[in-house]
């Protein structure tokens, strides 16, 4: 039998008089922050992108004209006639509502944007909602019913087109019958 070693068993053990191991202590590596600075840039980018679109969202509608805001002075020789509404759901679930008509220009000028004022009713006749938006021209109708700017399609003196006003919600107090519309700025040239 030796001193420093106990084999019977088949297990070692070791003397206590052997010198502990040395432990290195490793300097501390350097973080790679590649991987963090590209992630923190994509984040960045996006949220970027975001307000960018949110703020365009925000630019594109318009403000609501008071209820007695004049009307256009070319207003006379643009004619709003052959109304009509409809309401289909949304995904989200809930209704979109359309305010379809045909416009014609009796006037002398070249119109290539129009801007109306949508006053929606309640039973009381008090002014239930007011809407100012941009009146769009219907494109086509087949497969579905696409709009376009009146810009794209520009209404020459004696033309006439179909178009179509959407709206993302109606009020609860609208008393359903037909909006009144009034053109409160026209472009044309």
């Amino acid at each position: 039998m030796k001193l420093g070693n106990f084999s019977s068993r088949g297990c070692k053990i070791s003397l206590v008089s052997t010198p502990p191991e040395v432990v290195t202590i490793h300097e501390k590596e350097e973080r790679n922050w590649l991987p963090l600075a590209v992630a923190s840039a994509v984040v960045l980018s996006i949220v970027a992108i975001a307000i960018l679109v949110s703020l365009k969202d925000v630019r594109g509608k318009s403000a609501v004209a008071p209820v007695n805001a004049p009307q256009d002075p070319y207003a006379g020789s643009l004619a709003l006639t052959s109304l009509a509404m409809s309401e289909s759901a949304n995904l989200a679930g809930g209704k979109v509502t359309y305010l379809d008509g045909h416009i014609a220009n009796t006037g002398a000028r070249t119109v290539t944007a129009v801007t109306v004022q949508v006053l929606f009713r309640d039973f009381a006749h008090e002014v239930a909602q007011n809407e100012t938006k941009s009146l769009k021209l219907i494109r086509v109708r087949e497969p579905y019913i696409d709009v376009e700017p009146v810009s794209a399609a520009p209404l020459k003196p004696g033309d006439g087109h179909d178009f179509r006003i959407i709206f993302d919600a109606v009020s609860p107090d609208w008393d359903g019958a037909y909006p009144e519309i009034r053109i409160l700025h026209v472009e044309s040239k």
